[in-house]
């Protein structure tokens, strides 16, 4: 193999340095590897809040990524190294970063985002106007762009027979690790002085994120990761009750890639059993959305079915309010959406409950219930969101059919039954009897009182009836079905 004599790898969303495909093919092919990682401002300019979690997880991931780099670097005899960390615009910066280097190469792992993308085909015409060359690697999932498709080549549209394709095509080159330590002679001592810029130098603000059950970098994936396989066998059982501990709490370390999937999907595959198969089928889940997003890009901001942009929604900012706010009078869809704004976690089963209710219930359009849950999900993942809402508003890609709508009242009653996800998140409820949990607007006024607990005042009256609220989508959908 000819090695180029110092390649640079821009990290993304990979900020590992284990099983890392473009760290371990820059290593193999340069004498010396420089790692970068970019505060890219036109991502965090378009942020909402200056206080956000995503930002600070980011930044301690680096941290953590910044030692094990320098002690794979020592481990190897060589003189230490780290991430090079930059604040400003990528496409700015990654090419005049490997100019102000030297590199040969520039090495990257696959984004599938439209804005991604576009971003880093600039960037490729960019480095080869001066002579480098940009190499791009799968790394964030299992199959990519073309590789899983129905037999008249075209990209699927149904999740089950997608699955069953994945997994017929899955074997152990697939899952194999592409190690680091090993080559890691080859990483490239840090230029001059470096630091890692605080939160307020990039403009923002700490959170509460050191409180929450959410340990950042590689060292905190592994830990989650280690408790959920003690409990995997439970997981097809569990997984839908937000009261329990139930699921892998994985989301936001595959997001920002402080764990490997070929990890994940060995660790499902080995550990076999129903649990670990339901797993596996999430995991597809989220490949299934990749690929759509890759094939499909107008979903960003258009349904998946055509027709359905013609959907006449409410405009409804009363109700649209009270939902963003957890408070609907429905108290499993508050409860939802309090833990939402305040660890900026959601259950899964509550984002179906929480967006079916948003666009069947209130009758809003997707579009601003995806928006909102992009500004607050720590484990934000644009493909994965907008296959979630568009499958909740029955838009989208082997969605939810239009004329089965969730009830929230049953939804609660069925996954939540003692009430304990509820009362953690709606303490105003804690006197309500249980029979009146999950509707308490059915309490009569000296319950209410007993309670504690009035309507319209200590908790709030339902912003809709259900059943004339389903009456209302039907119709909204049966005009687009019906019309010429």
């Amino acid at each position: 193999m000819t090695k180029h004599d110092a390649a640079l790898v821009w990290l993304r969303r990979d900020l590992r340095c284990e099983d890392h495909a473009a760290l371990h093919h820059a290593l193999r092919s340069a004498r010396r590897v420089h790692c970068a990682f970019v505060f890219d401002t036109e991502i965090l300019d378009a942020l909402a809040d200056r206080c956000d979690r995503r930002v600070e997880f980011i930044r301690e991931s680096l941290v953590e990524l910044d030692q094990r780099l320098d002690a794979l670097s020592r481990a190897s005899g060589g003189e230490g190294s780290g991430v090079l960390v930059r604040h400003g615009r990528a496409r700015d910066i990654i090419p005049a970063l490997a100019l102000e280097l030297g590199v040969d190469a520039v090495h990257c792992n696959r984004d599938y985002e439209p804005d991604a993308t576009r971003r880093d085909a600039e960037v490729a015409d960019r480095l080869r106007t001066a002579g480098i060359a940009l190499f791009d690697h799968k790394d964030q999932v299992i199959f990519d762009k073309g590789e899983i498709l129905t037999r008249t080549g075209q990209p699927y549209g149904v999740f089950t027979p997608y699955r069953r394709n994945w997994e017929a095509r899955l074997d152990a080159l697939q899952m194999q690790a592409h190690p680091v330590a090993c080559h890691a002679a080859a990483l490239a001592p840090r230029p001059g002085s470096a630091s890692m810029p605080s939160l307020t130098e990039l403009g923002f603000e700490p959170t509460d994120l050191a409180r929450l059950p959410l340990p950042t970098g590689m060292s905190g994936g592994e830990t989650l990761l280690t408790d959920f396989l003690g409990r995997i066998d439970r997981y097809h059982e569990a997984r839908d009750y937000p009261g329990v501990k139930g699921v892998s709490y994985l989301s936001t370390h595959l997001r920002f890639g402080t764990v490997s999937i070929r990890r994940l999907v060995r660790e499902a595959v080995a550990a076999g059993g129903e649990g670990a198969r339901t797993w596996l089928s999430e995991l597809i889940w989220r490949e299934f959305y990749q690929q759509l997003l890759w094939h499909h890009p107008h979903v960003v901001d258009r349904s998946y079915k055509p027709e359905f942009d013609a959907v006449v929604w409410a405009d409804d900012e009363a109700g649209f309010a009270a939902w963003c706010e957890g408070r609907t009078g429905y108290p499993i869809v508050d409860a939802a959406m309090r833990q939402l704004n305040t660890t900026g976690y959601m259950h899964n089963r509550l984002r179906m409950v929480a967006a079916s209710f948003l666009t069947k219930d209130i009758g809003v359009d997707w579009r601003r219930g995806e928006h909102y849950f992009a500004r607050k999900l720590n484990d934000y993942d644009l493909a994965a969101n907008n296959g979630g809402w568009q499958w909740a508003a029955s838009t989208g890609c082997d969605a939810q059919p239009w004329f089965r709508i969730f009830n929230p009242v049953t939804q609660s009653k069925r996954f939540d039954a003692d009430g304990r996800f509820i009362l953690r998140y709606v303490p105003e409820l804690a006197r309500v009897p249980p029979r009146h949990l999950h509707a308490p607007w059915e309490m009569d006024d000296a319950t209410q009182a007993a309670a504690r607990c009035r309507i319209g005042s200590d908790y709030p009256r339902p912003v809709v009836d259900h059943g004339e609220a389903r009456a209302r989508t039907l119709a909204r959908f049966e005009a687009i079905r019906t019309a010429p």
